[in-house]
């Protein structure tokens, strides 16, 4: 397929796959329950950080934690007491546990009480190409809080080669303007170019039988050599192929 061919291919695939559809099965839905910035932010981030795994349980346990957190979460964030945690003990999701959820709660408060919130941490150390490095800042200050060493593996870190899936997932929702109503684009000060794809299982089958990627391992390098080509065809607005790999990779796997 030529370059030409590909780039229509792909648009074609993006315009048939984002559209609001898409939301109802996919854990952005989660932040798709709230208005106010703060509420869709933490949501967003909660449900991106257990979005590995069976959907329906993804969707299930993002939703009980909106529930454990009183449909309110940046209130409860900031507001929790100590005895209001006790709510979460028995909440698993896979390796995501109580223990896990309840740093998550602390941290959190700590971001946006001391460091301005999570949108001011990526405006902060953001560089000029992309936001790999404020997302290995975000993880450094995410557990500057006393923790458990196992709850470390909840935030990955791309410098230490990490795809960082379900973080780019994460950013690719809150920064990136869409119009089809899917992402929100609410962090309007940082550009959409420098987002990168949230690469999995599926979006790295696609993306190599397409030819757009060779790297067979999908971690930070293999992020990095899809970037550069999804940034050919769309400078502005690279993720937006996101919904075409993802498509083609879960919906039509008998084909890909």
């Amino acid at each position: 397929m030529k370059k030409s061919e590909l780039k229509e291919f792909l648009d074609f695939k993006t315009a048939q796959y984002n559209t609001l559809a898409f939301i109802a099965e996919d854990p952005v839905s989660i932040p798709h329950l709230f208005q106010k910035k703060e509420d869709i932010e933490i949501s967003g981030f909660l449900a991106a950080t257990i979005a590995w795994g069976n959907r329906k349980s993804i969707l299930k346990n993002a939703n009980q934690m909106m529930k454990l957190m009183d449909h309110a979460p940046y209130d409860f964030i900031l507001n929790h007491s100590e005895q209001d945690l006790e709510r979460f003990e028995g909440f698993v999701h896979r390796t995501f546990n109580a223990n896990d959820l309840k740093y998550f709660l602390k941290s959190l408060r700590n971001i946006y009480l001391e460091h301005g919130g999570l949108e001011n941490i990526f405006i902060k150390y953001q560089t000029e190409t992309d936001l790999q490095n404020a997302i290995h800042e975000l993880k450094k200050i995410f557990f500057e809080l006393a923790h458990q060493v196992r709850t470390e593996k909840h935030v990955s870190d791309p410098l230490k080669n990490s795809a960082a899936k379900r973080i780019n997932m994460y950013l690719r929702w809150m920064i990136r303007k869409d119009k089809h109503g899917v992402d929100f684009g609410i962090w309007e000060t940082i550009p959409a170019a420098k987002l990168s794809c949230p690469l999995d299982v599926h979006s790295g089958n696609v993306a190599r039988k397409l030819g757009i990627l060779h790297r067979k391992a999908n971690d930070a390098k293999a992020v990095k050599e899809l970037d550069l080509e999804l940034r050919k065809m769309d400078p502005l607005d690279p993720v937006k192929y996101d919904f075409a790999l993802f498509g083609l990779g879960v919906y039509e796997k008998d084909r890909f």
